[in-house]
């Protein structure tokens, strides 16, 4: 997903694949013609949220009125029809002959143009008698489909489609190709208008009078891109042989054969956890200490310097709430961090499991969720240092032998200063835990920590993951549920079974305080990142039980009113199965 994300953020469209039939993965991600890059991004970045859904299966495909994804475990790229074809039918409301002869028109012509036109095609057609309706259409068949393949699809997609009428918008969401129909005009503005014929000679004009100006332009450009990638080569590797050589004199440094050692050479038996950035090893040091090694992925010049900077800014930070970092090594083949070794690892291994979940009483859940809260007050307003975390989930919080909390895992931890609004920055973190602003604009605050918090805050009240949940309300998220039954005043009933909900006839003060963990985190996860609390202020709401709260406005991604949304998950054992939600971009 990371891969095709790149693709389609510069292109429109991507394809990828790791390993292979059976067990590979393929996917395909492409954005309509009409939408603009921006569009696209936003579009893709709504489509992922959703793909995970999926994961239990062995592909799905995600429609949305703007993009497409699909992942499966074979190579489906050329194909154009599948068991999951079929037309949506909109709005319930009925249009007359006129606007019908429209449709058909509108859809058959931009049927017959796609293929020839890379495979997207628009049509707007005038209803008779009617002064101002009209008819709109949108074809769009994958860019991985040759000509033949993505006029069949667009037929049958077609033939299908026109079926929701005398209705007043339909879809066709099949294997190769979309289509829809409307009688709004649902076109991208800058592409919908019709050009004059003075207007094009005007514009073929205005290019070719630039074209010299263009080259020579370019010729410059490129010199001057070329020296100055030169110099900034030789400052960014000087810049990591002189950090490099600061951390090997420091006492952070540990020489690779010492870890290697102490882990038996990396052996799967002492592996402890893989994470999005490394895998984690139990290992034992000569003089007895145990520790954890973390064997990160990427070992490359261009990711040395980053982390150099991210060793050197975590080593100042101390909190009994944070995990601490004893040392790396830099020297050898690959990167290495040494942490302290907590021996019940992450939170997550005992919220989502029914047996181990029962450890945790809700005395305790609250403790982790108070030392969670805490160490990230130390993050975003210590003195010497800022950072944002930018990957607060369940994984991330491990557990001491006394179940107390320490954060973990800072390679996308980032440090800001108080004077600047945000950070833009590449889009790095888990999906279902990233802040809404985050996600869509790169742009990075404290209060994308506070989002990250409030998901986590309802992970451990309901024992249930936010990414991987779908609930019996057919919700895109356990934050989607939260906010239905919070608003019906049944919060409740997401409680974790494990919490012995038969107790709380007996413990008021527990259910308040439970509903109040619940109230906090949904005006943490709002989706104006300034009606967010700080950290400091979320710890206080949490602490002072008899402070009232102010009413939460709605999380992101709320809005239904704007975007059909059809999510089709598939497995080789199971028959193809249909969720039909609502969502935006």
């Amino acid at each position: 997903m990371d891969v095709i994300g790149n693709k389609t953020r510069n292109f429109g469209f991507g394809v990828a694949n790791m390993g292979s039939e059976p067990n590979g993965c393929y996917g395909l991600a492409q954005c309509y013609g009409d939408l603009s890059s921006l569009d696209c991004y936003l579009c893709y970045a709504q489509a992922r949220i959703v793909n995970p859904k999926c994961y239990r299966y062995t592909g799905g495909s995600t429609y949305m009125d703007g993009c497409f994804l699909r992942a499966d475990n074979y190579n489906f790229f050329q194909e154009f029809t599948g068991p999951g074809d079929k037309a949506v039918c909109g709005n319930t409301s009925r249009k007359g002959p006129g606007f019908q002869k429209s449709v058909r028109k509108a859809v058959l012509d931009a049927a017959a143009a796609a293929p020839h036109q890379g495979g997207y095609s628009k049509s707007e057609v005038h209803v008779p008698g009617l002064r101002n309706e009209s008819a709109y259409v949108l074809a769009n068949c994958w860019r991985t489909l040759n000509v033949t393949s993505c006029r069949a699809c667009l037929d049958n997609a077609s033939a299908s489609m026109m079926g929701c009428l005398p209705r007043s918008e339909g879809r066709a969401l099949y294997t190769g190709c979309f289509m829809r129909y409307s009688d709004t005009n649902f076109l991208n503005e800058e592409q919908s208008g019709r050009q004059s014929k003075g207007n094009k000679v005007m514009r073929v004009v205005a290019i070719l009078s630039s074209l010299a100006a263009l080259m020579i332009g370019v010729a410059i450009g490129v010199y001057t891109w070329r020296k100055r990638r030169i110099q900034k080569k030789r400052r960014g590797t000087n810049d990591v042989v002189k950090m490099a050589k600061m951390l090997h004199d420091s006492s952070l440094n540990f020489k690779y054969s010492t870890l290697e050692k102490a882990t038996g050479s990396f052996d799967d038996t002492n592996m402890l956890g893989r994470g999005g950035f490394g895998t984690v090893y139990k290992g034992v040091l000569p003089d007895g200490r145990v520790i954890a090694v973390k064997r990160l992925f990427f070992n490359n010049r261009y990711r040395a310097l980053d982390f150099y900077n991210e060793v050197n800014m975590i080593s100042t930070l101390g909190h009994k709430n944070l995990v601490r970092l004893l040392g790396c090594s830099c020297s050898g083949p690959e990167s290495l961090l040494v942490y302290e070794f907590l021996p019940n690892k992450s939170l997550d291994r005992f919220l989502f499991d029914r047996n181990r979940g029962k450890t945790l009483k809700w005395e305790r859940r609250f403790e982790i969720i108070k030392g969670t809260a805490e160490g990230l007050v130390y993050l975003h307003e210590n003195s010497n240092v800022r950072v944002i975390h930018r990957d607060i989930k369940a994984s991330n919080i491990l557990l001491d032998s006394k179940l107390r909390t320490k954060i973990a895992d800072f390679g996308l931890a980032r440090s800001f200063q108080e004077d600047k609004s945000h950070i833009s920055t590449a889009i790095a973190g888990t999906l279902g835990y990233m802040a809404p602003e985050y996600l869509a604009r790169g742009q990075l605050t404290e209060k994308a920590d506070v989002y990250s918090f409030g998901v986590l805050l309802l992970e451990i009240v309901t024992g249930m993951q936010n990414s991987k949940n779908e609930t019996s309300e057919n919700s895109n998220s356990l934050v989607t549920a939260a906010w239905k039954h919070f608003q019906l005043g049944t919060a409740e009933n997401l409680f974790d079974p494990n919490l012995m909900l038969h107790s709380y006839n007996h413990n008021d003060d527990m259910k308040k305080e439970i509903l109040r963990v619940v109230h906090v985190g949904l005006l943490c996860m709002q989706e104006v990142p300034s009606l967010r609390p700080s950290m400091s202020k979320a710890l206080q709401m949490l602490l002072k039980k008899d402070e009232q709260l102010p009413a939460p406005t709605n999380p992101p991604f709320m809005d239904v009113s704007t975007m059909e949304l059809s999510d089709t998950c598939r497995d080789q054992l199971h028959p193809p199965s249909t969720l039909l939600s609502v969502g935006t971009v």
